[in-house]
């Protein structure tokens, strides 16, 4: 779980890939049980973990079904909801609003096995913001303000960000990121000019992938920033969870599956300290 000693790895030995996998604490001593058992039984080794979306899911309905239980909670919150269709679109409109500043829920497929929130279960915000830091902090998280935020990068242009190049699905390494690039993406890049990036592929999380994408395609930097839905709990699981999570707390917009749940704006002036 180390992940500073695990980016090391490949900066300072001849190895140019390294694998760690998403629970590589205790909890995937797992995997080492079921492989060993397999093996023993005669099993050939057939599977590579390249992804961590191994958790539950809800489809459109069980989500529907959480947003008629809790309308009155909705509307005395002042949000709007509406059903995007098109995941084309989805991203696009979640991207822009991700551009413009705002706090976005971003609760999609499979929950991610393991302590690092991979683009299912995640709180997502502009990594090109100086103040993005405290923002996300006073609105949610509350974290300490040396503790670093980590980006979400398409694995296409991570050698254009950062000086090393490796698949990091997990993010479970630490690299630096290019020099000229550290003033561009202020909110992931530590004191230190380090990032914990997460990288991202169209082939195991294609919606993920999509909306950084369509944030790249806004702004010219391929990266979200990333960090656990949740505030002072468990990253969130079930949708309402994330319902829950998202109003309590001063988040702009869930994205809840193809739903769009956003407070309206003169609620969000307020929030920001601003007159509405």
């Amino acid at each position: 779980m180390n992940s500073v000693a695990n980016g090391k790895v490949r900066r300072n030995t001849p190895f140019r890939r390294v694998y760690v996998q998403s629970a590589a604490g205790d909890a995937g001593g797992a995997i080492g049980s079921a492989f060993a058992v397999w093996h023993k039984l005669g099993g050939k080794r057939n599977f590579v973990m390249d992804h961590a979306y191994w958790g539950p899911a809800f489809n459109a309905t069980e989500i529907r079904a959480v947003l008629d239980a809790h309308g009155f909670d909705i509307a005395a919150a002042n949000c709007t909801v509406e059903d995007i269709g098109d995941e084309a679109a989805l991203c696009r409109r979640t991207a822009d609003s991700i551009a413009k500043g705002q706090v976005i829920g971003w609760f999609q497929g499979r929950m991610e096995w393991g302590p690092r929130a991979l683009g299912n279960r995640s709180i997502l915000c502009d990594p090109r913001r100086p103040d993005m830091k405290a923002t996300l902090n006073a609105k949610i998280k509350r974290r300490e303000s040396f503790r670093p935020f980590a980006p979400s990068v398409m694995e296409e242009a991570v050698a254009e960000w950062f000086e090393e190049d490796d698949s990091v699905p997990f993010m479970m390494q630490v690299f630096q990121v290019r020099e000229e690039k550290r003033k561009l993406i202020p909110a992931v890049t530590h004191v230190d000019g380090s990032g914990r990036l997460q990288t991202v592929t169209s082939s195991t999380n294609p919606r993920y992938h999509k909306l950084i994408e369509s944030f790249r395609d806004l702004t010219g930097v391929p990266m979200v920033l990333n960090t656990s839905f949740n505030e002072n709990e468990p990253v969130v699981c079930k949708p309402e969870e994330a319902l829950d999570c998202f109003l309590r707390t001063k988040m702009d917009k869930l994205v809840l599956g193809n739903v769009i749940i956003a407070r309206k704006r003169g609620d969000r002036l307020q929030a920001s300290g601003k007159a509405a």
